[in-house]
Order: C-alpha cells, then sequence, then structure tokens
C-alpha cells in the first residue's frame, strides 16, 4: 500500500508540475504571438501620453495667459479709478483755491468799500 500512495501522489504531483509547464508555455506562446501588437501598442499608448501631455500643457498655458489678462484688466482698472480719484482731488482743490481766492477778494473790495466811505465821511467833516 505505501507504493500506491506514493504512485498516486507522485502521479498528482507530476501531472501539477505538466499543468503547470503547459501554463508556462501557454503564457508564452500567447506572448510571442502578441509580440507584433504589443509594439503597435505601446507606439499608439506612447503617442496618446504625449498628445494628453501636449493637451495638458496647452490648458495650463491658457489658463495662465487668462489669469495674465484678469491681473491686466484688474491693474487697469485701479489706475483708471486712481486717476479718477486724483482728478477729483485734483478739481476739489481747485475749487477750494479759487473759493479762497473769491472770499480774499471780496474781502478786500469790502474792506476798500468801507475805506472809501470812511475817506469820504471825513471829507465831508472837514
Amino acid at each position: 500500500m505505501k507504493n500506491t500512495r506514493n504512485n498516486e501522489h507522485s502521479d498528482r504531483r507530476s501531472a501539477a508540475m505538466d499543468a503547470k509547464a503547459a501554463l508556462v508555455e501557454a503564457f508564452r506562446t500567447a506572448k510571442q504571438a502578441a509580440e507584433p501588437n504589443r509594439e503597435a501598442r505601446q507606439t499608439e499608448r506612447r503617442l496618446i501620453a504625449e498628445a494628453r501631455d501636449k493637451r495638458r500643457s496647452e490648458r495650463a498655458q491658457a489658463k495662465l495667459d487668462e489669469q495674465n489678462r484678469i491681473a491686466a484688466e484688474a491693474a487697469a482698472r485701479d489706475a483708471a479709478a486712481a486717476a479718477a480719484a486724483r482728478a477729483e482731488i485734483d478739481a476739489r482743490e481747485l475749487a477750494d483755491k479759487n473759493r479762497i481766492e473769491r472770499v480774499l477778494h471780496d474781502e478786500a473790495a469790502r474792506k476798500a468799500e468801507r475805506d472809501r466811505r470812511y475817506a469820504n465821511r471825513k471829507a465831508r467833516q472837514a
């Protein structure tokens, strides 16, 4: 009986090794059969990856250009707002200056009129 068990065990081992060898051989044949297609697929995948990278870089460049354009527009708006504010400040300062000049001129005219009346009164009294 001992012999029978060994034969069964060795039969199972050899069958398993034969099956494993058959699987390895099938893998090798499939690999060799797919060899011409593999290179074509690799080339195609490489071209697709390059196109994807190119599109990604174009999108990044477009995004950067858009951000630069927005920043330039914001800078232009800020400059225009600053110029408008400066023009308003200048106009207000000019109006204040003109008002001060008018007040001084009116005060000088009032003083001259008062001096003239005073001189006329003194002339009449003399």
